[in-house]
């Protein structure tokens, strides 16, 4: 018998009402709230625990994310997971993510004890205000004449953090994400000569907060100051939006976060990520 409840139109309120207590750390879940997961349940479901009143959520889809999970609810989360659920990471607050997967590992061993990464500290930070930092003026919103040079950044950054191809395994799918990020107005750039030499991405946008990832300087320019003013120029862009700008970096990454420290992050949680 499952203990969660597939969660719909019905609990908008409720949903609305956990998430808005931390929009930030819940952004992620937000967004596939606002992109109809709750109307369509598709490509995920949104479920709530216990089941006749929630205070718990899971966002199922590729990505699992908690919100507000205690013991109780991951332990029912991952009993009715089960072996059949089919993703590729869990995200969230470390004890949340680490402790899901701990019990599915347990429970199941050969289908999740060994996952490919496991990142078990990444410093969740944020930006309510415009950075102190003077913004780079060259940021602007990528366009799709630069979509190749783009795309190259987006996999040499994919590269360095995972240290796989995401062409390998799946070359048409990954270019049409990246292609959604261009064409839906959420990929910032710097272009010289026609090449992308910074890029920044919007992984989730809700209506309270934006989340930034696959951050990237081109080898050739970097330790030469560009990282902040461009960033001040991507945070910027999304407070004037009447959001707050987020984004969470691993612990052991010393630059990036010293550049968004002098951007006016501040640390706000702390992530953690297990990718199958």
């Amino acid at each position: 018998m499952r203990r969660c409840r597939v969660l719909d139109e019905r609990d908008r309120a409720l949903v609305a009402r956990l998430l808005d207590a931390d929009p930030v750390q819940h952004c992620f879940v937000a967004s596939r709230v606002e992109a109809g997961v709750l109307r369509d349940k598709t490509p995920g479901e949104l479920w709530g625990y216990p089941a006749y009143a929630p205070v718990s959520l899971l966002h199922v889809g590729a990505n699992l994310a908690t919100v507000d999970a205690d013991d109780l609810a991951l332990d029912a989360f991952a009993d009715d997971i089960g072996r059949w659920r089919t993703f590729v990471a869990i995200v969230g607050p470390s004890a949340h993510a680490l402790g899901l997967w701990h019990r599915l590992a347990a429970r199941w061993p050969a289908a999740y004890a060994d996952a490919r990464l496991v990142r078990p500290r990444q410093l969740l930070m944020a930006r309510a205000t415009p950075s102190p930092v003077p913004p780079d003026p060259r940021v602007a919103l990528a366009t799709p004449d630069v979509f190749e040079s783009y795309l190259a950044g987006a996999v040499a950054m994919y590269r360095e953090e995972l240290d796989e191809d995401p062409l390998a395994g799946n070359r048409e799918g990954y270019r049409r994400y990246v292609s959604t990020l261009v064409v839906g107005r959420r990929a910032y750039a710097i272009v010289e000569d026609g090449e992308v030499v910074f890029k920044a991405d919007l992984g989730a946008i809700s209506a309270r907060a934006a989340q930034v990832q696959g951050v990237w300087v081109t080898p050739r320019l970097r330790g030469r100051g560009l990282s902040a003013p461009a960033m001040a120029a991507v945070t910027n862009a999304i407070v004037a939006g009447g959001r707050v700008s987020s984004l969470y970096v691993n612990d052991f990454n010393a630059p990036a976060i010293a550049s968004y420290r002098r951007c006016g992050y501040d640390v706000v949680g702390e992530l953690a990520s297990v990718l199958f």
